[in-house]
């Protein structure tokens, strides 16, 4: 009786409430430190151990690299993959190392067995590449050339392979400069004056006015010929510069290799390192993965693209859904007639907030790509077809059909602020004489604004994390240029664009080097979820100050 009289109080309910609260709060956080510390534990420093490792032919190897990952498992589930072990082992430790060298080896990642290995040491002279091209490397540096000469060996080494870095990471930015920027502007040129002369031959321009026109397109091309001629003998210049010094630097097994300088991205002593050293290098590779640009089928560099795509994707719909979410819920609830027709529309609102997004990524492509973006090529693109502008995915394209798959959530939230607002302040400000539409633009919206705050909040939290409609209309693996540049009209809508949820799929399933990418996805993973908290603040405050500001005003 007691128990039933319990069961009554409603107490059994608070608790297994607040229960799962508990259970769903540890959840998350548990989620959040995994991600975080498989993520952006990758960009510390770790020891680069020296071992010898024996087989099971009485052969013997060094290995030097880094430890990543350990595990202890049975002996058999050892043998399965593809390891040698003594049958009387139970259970077996076995650790992988991270060796690099892949220009000069098969694999950059090998396991060995805990039996196998000798005794661990940390030399402080090995040394730790990374590379824009190969991977690391992972030996130990015997002196700097330039043009074959010797410029620097043994003491003082160190030192001036650091400056030559810093030295050919600006050369680097040159010759990108030149290549994207510069050359890029003239291979635009160029396709303008190619199109404007097919452009006469598809309207069919004869006479003195086509023999005008002809003539200024030489002239230019001409000009943009030459300066392009001056560019490619700069940039061969820079290149040739940038390969004149060289590091001759040597593995663990003796095997010399010659690392132009300039192919290096950050050369580093992991086991000389102290403290300080350790969180610089650690806050120079986080710097690095936030702003450079994916390297090695994105396995590794940065992944600045990727948010920059995000970020201006999510604005580009933040603005295209608000105004037709919220006009869409104001005719709902200000003017529609109430009836059957109207419940029917509510409901398909409704519904459509539960359809799977790939659908609307399929109606996205057969629909704004296909048949929109190919009639605007068909209208003001003639010159360039079949080479599509508009009518293949892109920036603008992905934002709306994300735009429509936030749609309901718009809808519905401002619906329920417009609901919330109490009828007598309606009637007020129509008694003192205003009309229903001021007292809708000046009274009911203003006071509805936090709630259509909230529907832009869980729309970006829901667009910024899409996978599935992206891949179909507009996101790719790698895309050559960013959507805003300093070319006009400066914001690109027809371009490709990188995703952050797409980059973690393509990293983590596709990628040819699975225990690279690994911590890659983690990392990535955390830089999306910082993404999405950074937007929804930024939401929450202005929803915040908006309700401030009209709750004083309406005191």
């Amino acid at each position: 009786m007691k128990f039933k009289a319990w069961v009554k109080t409603g107490d059994p309910w608070i608790w297994m409430i607040g229960g799962a609260l508990g259970i769903s709060v540890i959840m998350v956080v548990g989620l959040m430190t995994l991600i975080a510390v498989r993520g952006f534990a990758h960009f510390w420093p770790a020891p680069l151990v020296e071992a010898v490792v024996t087989h099971v032919d009485g052969t013997q190897e060094r290995v030097l690299g880094e430890v990543v990952e350990s595990e202890t498992q049975t002996a058999q589930r050892i043998r399965e993959s593809g390891l040698t072990v003594e049958d009387d082992d139970a259970l077996v430790t076995r650790y992988l190392f991270k060796v690099g060298n892949r220009e000069l080896g098969s694999r950059d990642f090998v396991w060995h067995i805990d039996s196998t290995l000798g005794e661990w040491t940390y030399p402080e002279d090995a040394i730790m590449l990374e590379r824009r091209e190969w991977g690391n490397f992972y030996g130990f540096a015997l002196r700097l050339e330039r043009d074959g000469e010797i410029i620097s060996e043994g003491e003082g080494l160190w030192e001036l392979l650091q400056t030559r870095i810093q030295d050919a990471g600006v050369l680097a930015d040159e010759i990108r400069q030149i290549e994207d920027v510069e050359i890029g502007r003239i291979n635009k040129a160029l396709e303008q004056l190619r199109l404007r002369e097919r452009s006469l031959d598809q309207n069919q321009v004869v006479g003195a006015e086509r023999e005008a026109v002809m003539a200024e397109v030489d002239s230019r091309r001409s000009a943009l010929e030459e300066e392009y001629e001056v560019l490619r003998v700069r940039r061969d210049e820079l290149r040739r510069e940038s390969l004149r010094e060289v590091l001759i630097a040597e593995t663990i097994n003796g095997v010399e290799s010659s690392i132009p300088v300039s192919h290096i991205v950050m050369a580093s002593r992991n086991n000389a390192l102290g403290l300080g050293g350790k969180l610089a290098f650690y806050g120079h590779r986080v710097v690095d993965f936030l702003s450079g640009y994916p390297r090695e089928a994105n396995t590794e560099g940065g992944i600045f693209p990727a948010i920059f795509g995000t970020v201006v994707m999510v604005l580009i719909m933040s603005v295209l859904v608000t105004p037709f979410g919220v006009l869409a819920a104001i005719y709902l609830r200000e003017y529609a007639r109430q009836g059957p027709v109207l419940r029917i529309i509510r409901v398909s609102v409704y519904n459509l907030a539960g359809v799977p997004s790939i659908v609307f990524g399929v109606f996205g492509l057969g629909f704004f790509v296909y048949l929109v973006g190919g009639s605007i090529d068909n209208l003001f693109f003639p010159e360039r077809l079949p080479a599509p502008t508009f009518g293949t995915p892109g920036l603008f394209w992905a934002s709306l059909t994300l735009a429509l798959l936030t749609l309901p959530v718009v809808i519905v939230s401002t619906e329920e602020g417009l609901a919330r607002i109490p009828r007598t302040i309606r009637e007020g400000s129509l008694a003192l004489g205003a009309t229903k539409w001021e007292t809708l633009w000046k009274v009911v919206i203003p006071l509805s604004a936090p709630a259509m705050m909230t529907g832009l909040i869980l729309a970006v939290a829901r667009a910024a994390g899409e996978v599935a409609p992206l891949m179909l209309v507009g996101v790719v693996k790698l895309a050559p240029s960013l959507p805003v540049d300093g070319e006009f009209p400066y914001v690109h809508l027809e371009r490709k664009i990188m995703h952050l949820g797409f980059h973690i799929y393509d990293v983590g399933f596709q990628s040819p080097n699975v225990e690279a990418a690994r911590p890659l996805v983690y990392a990535t993973a955390l830089t999306l979820v910082l993404l999405i908290l950074i937007l929804n603040l930024t939401a929450i405050a202005i929803r915040n100050r908006l309700r401030e500001k009209y709750r004083s005003e309406s005191d």
